[in-house]
């Protein structure tokens, strides 16, 4: 359910997360009236707080305590409220080359193997974020498509047939969607529809990685096959997603001991499931990381931010993780992340996250 703020009450919410977010302790309207020009009174600060539980936005862990952000108020502050100054800039962007400048100097990449050139950045962007850094091995399937057939099955119904290289056949349904205004089509004329089709792709695709399938630009079919674009698209994805299992899913993992300095995971129980989940379940960590990044759009690489419950995974579920993935040219090879509690620096993380991706993307290239 999509909540509409108006913008003192956006102006409260974010003083209230910037504060939890400083502090580790929740927050009262005293803290806010004495930390923040927000131009009201005390008074007026609690019924607006009042108004953000209501919302879901904030809860106050004890009766008497102050109130803190829920996950709902983490993503709109992420989502709508990260509205930085001209001092936000500037930090944002020395941090940013911070991070440039650590991978610079620390890295050398003529001399180091790869799994010690990754460890290595895993380090320096935990010791910048303060967090536990995740740096993926990065993926090199070589499958090509060798042969792409579409089958009409039965009335409006075709299959895709996608052969690779190593032989391997993978196949998926769609119902043919037609205009009810146009006279239903004959069954040989579809035939004939989609051998032509079948041979304009085989002509432009054959011999092309199934990473690289995902760059096309489907519109760019004859106005006439249209209709098979959205198709064509999701089946690619879809293939892709489940022929490239990794060679490894090994994670470059640093920073465990800087977070369990964190009042958030005093508990031992809470700490060790998570680090269960890093050392034994890698594979389930990596298809959330990079599983779902491996099939973007071209040029279409970006920081991701699951907070709290949105992350499937159980042990995390207390947790934020930021991610983003690090290229080999134009294609997805890897994800660059790091894990915290809910409360943190969303600016500074992010920034982080992406610095630490472009670097790698830029050496990888």
């Amino acid at each position: 359910m999509e909540v509409q703020l108006t913008n003192r009450q956006q102006h409260i919410l974010w003083a209230t997360v910037r504060h939890y977010i400083a502090t580790a302790e929740p927050v009262g309207s005293k803290a806010l009236v004495d930390e923040y020009d927000l131009g009201v009174s005390s008074a007026t600060i609690r019924n607006i707080m009042g108004v953000l539980e209501k919302s879901g936005l904030l809860y106050q862990p004890h009766t008497s305590a102050g109130r803190v952000p829920s996950d709902s108020g983490y993503r709109i502050y992420v989502d709508q409220l990260i509205k930085p100054s001209l001092a936000d800039n500037m930090r944002t962007d020395v941090l940013a080359k911070e991070v440039e400048l650590a991978l610079q100097n620390r890295l050398q990449w003529e001399d180091w193997s790869l799994e010690t050139l990754l460890q290595g950045a895993a380090q320096i962007l935990a010791s910048v974020s303060g967090c536990i850094s995740l740096i993926t091995m990065p993926q090199t399937s070589t499958a090509t498509l060798r042969h792409l057939q579409l089958v009409q099955i039965e009335a409006n119904k075709i299959m895709l047939i996608v052969v690779t290289d190593t032989y391997e056949t993978h196949s998926r349904m769609m119902n043919l969607s037609l205009d009810e205004k146009e006279p239903t089509p004959d069954p040989e004329a579809i035939d004939h529809e989609l051998q032509i089709v079948s041979n304009f792709l085989n002509t432009h695709l054959r011999g092309r990685s199934l990473l690289e399938l995902i760059t096309i630009d489907w519109s760019a079919l004859d106005q006439a096959f249209q209709r098979y674009g959205e198709f064509l698209k999701s089946s690619v994805k879809e293939l892709t997603r489940r022929h490239l299992t990794p060679t490894t899913t090994q994670i470059m993992v640093r920073g465990v001991a800087e977070v369990m300095r964190q009042p958030e995971f005093s508990q031992l129980q809470q700490i060790q499931t998570i680090i269960h989940l890093l050392e034994e379940e890698q594979d389930q960590l990596w298809q959330l990381i990079f599983g779902e990044s491996e099939t973007e759009e071209l040029g279409k690489s970006k920081v991701t931010v699951r907070i709290g419950t949105e992350n499937p995974l159980e042990p995390i579920r207390t947790c934020t993780l930021i991610t983003s993935t690090y290229r080999r040219g134009l294609l997805p090879v890897g994800s660059v992340g790091v894990l915290g509690p809910t409360r943190l620096n969303y600016e500074g993380a992010m920034t982080v996250v992406a610095a630490a991706a472009d670097y790698l993307s830029e050496a990888f290239s």
